[in-house]
């Protein structure tokens, strides 16, 4: 028997705000009195969804509130849709995102400026400006880094040649050149990580853009995808959409038939696997492993994972005080490492800040996920997620949430991939406001 195609609607989660920001901020967010004297400053370092959200929420909770904003690049470019526009479905400039509804509407002093240390005991954020901000709270949004030294032969310079394109920007439009330059008949070889990784489903979104911007314009190419696990996000509803709409095109191999790559040769353009097998690829695409941005060790918040632990209730670190940490650096499953979550994440943190500022215990905490993945132009799949604190752990709400069903007809998949574009229209108006 057919089943529902999500227990929790694709509709509900849209209403409002594109269900970007109203499930965390119910009953979540206080409201404060302007103009109190000792409304303290809150420094937030990094300026993507959680960043940005944070230092935006701070302010709707108190204006009082002196926030700064660090970050060093002028416009902001998303992950979230940088598939698409390897697909040919969008281009840059629709993913690029500034800060001037912070600083104009908000009152956020946005810099521009790497943070380049913490000296957690003083309370101090030293700047590539030379400057330093004093903070009583201090937030930070620093992403990911990618682990240079986690694969054979893969560094900086040999992303230069192989990019991995999980920051979005230069690497971006590098990969996108690259597939604009292969001759028709040739292979893209993507190199997928183990968990924990920044955007799960992120991959296997990108095998589909690509093989559909094969399909348009190179027919004869292919996608091997040689992965580090047995299972991801989606599987069954990426499958089932590959085969739907690329044929043969796109192959998968996992690991347990020789998916880990262990060895990369950038000048050739060549990956080894675990068990010295060798592809050569007409453009190589390796996303490696991942850990914490490098901000995050320097204030001393980072574990022997390299991930930061925090406090379920407020996300504050679990091993520095008056250091809040939130998005892709964060270790909070089962939420996982999205956009939407840093997202959410920000909002309960800006709620806990603004009320520990005024000596007031947090507001209960709870979050919601959405993630939307585009296997084709008209081909949407999604899966939600609902998260409270149970036990002193963040759980996923029983009976929340849902996953695309795999027999949903084409009119549902075009539902999905419209949802999609209104998700990301919701969440960036929410996040900064404006657009470049």
């Amino acid at each position: 028997m057919s089943q529902p195609w999500n227990r929790l609607s694709r509709r509900q989660l849209l209403k409002g705000l594109g269900g970007a920001s109203a499930l965390p901020l119910m009953g979540a967010l206080p409201t404060f009195a302007i103009g109190g004297q000792h409304a303290g400053h809150v420094v937030v370092v990094g300026g993507g969804f959680g960043g940005a959200t944070a230092a935006k929420y701070l302010k709707r909770a108190n204006p009082a509130i002196k926030v700064t904003l660090v970050e060093p690049a002028d416009v902001f470019y998303t992950c979230p849709f940088s598939n698409l526009f390897l697909g040919g479905l969008r281009d840059m400039r629709s993913i690029a995102h500034n800060y001037d509804e912070l600083r104009q509407r908000y009152g956020v002093d946005v810099v521009h400026a790497l943070a380049e240390d913490i000296n957690a005991e003083a309370h101090e954020v030293r700047l590539s400006t030379g400057d330093t901000l004093h903070y009583d709270r201090l937030v930070l949004s620093p992403g990911v880094d990618m682990r240079w030294d986690a694969l054979e032969g893969y560094d900086e310079a040999a992303a230069e040649k192989a990019p991995h394109a999980w920051k979005a920007g230069h690497q971006t439009t590098l990969l996108k050149q690259q597939l604009e330059a292969m001759e028709d008949g040739g292979t893209f070889i993507m190199v997928a990580p183990g968990n924990p990784y920044r955007c799960p489903p992120g991959p296997y979104e990108r095998a589909g853009m690509v093989a559909h911007y094969f399909k348009e314009h190179k027919p004869n190419s292919k996608v091997l995808i040689l992965d580090a696990k047995d299972n991801f996000s989606k599987q069954g509803l990426f499958t089932a959409g590959w085969e739907r709409l690329y044929g043969d095109r796109i192959e998968w191999v996992g690991l347990s038939n020789d998916g880990r790559v262990t060895r990369v040769d950038a000048d050739n353009l060549e990956v080894e696997t675990e068990f010295g097998t060798r592809h050569r690829a007409d453009v190589l695409n390796v996303i490696p492993p991942q850990k914490a941005g490098w901000i995050a060790d320097r204030a001393g918040v980072t574990d022997s994972s390299g991930w930061v632990p925090v406090k379920p209730e407020t996300f504050e670190s679990q091993q520095v005080d008056d250091i809040y940490v939130v998005g892709d650096a964060t270790v909070a499953a089962p939420m996982p490492k999205s956009g939407f979550c840093a997202n959410a994440q920000a909002k309960v943190v800006a709620a806990a800040i603004a009320s520990s500022l005024e000596h007031q215990p947090a507001p209960t905490a709870y979050w919601a996920n959405t993630c939307y993945s585009l296997v084709g132009p008209n081909y949407g799949i999604s899966v939600a997620g609902v998260y409270r604190v149970t036990d002193g752990v963040i759980a996923e709400v029983d009976g929340a949430g849902g996953i695309s069903p795999a027999d949903a007809p084409d009119t549902v998949r075009a539902l999905e991939a419209d949802y999609a574009v209104g998700w990301y229209n919701a969440i960036c108006q929410d996040t900064w406001g404006t657009q470049v």
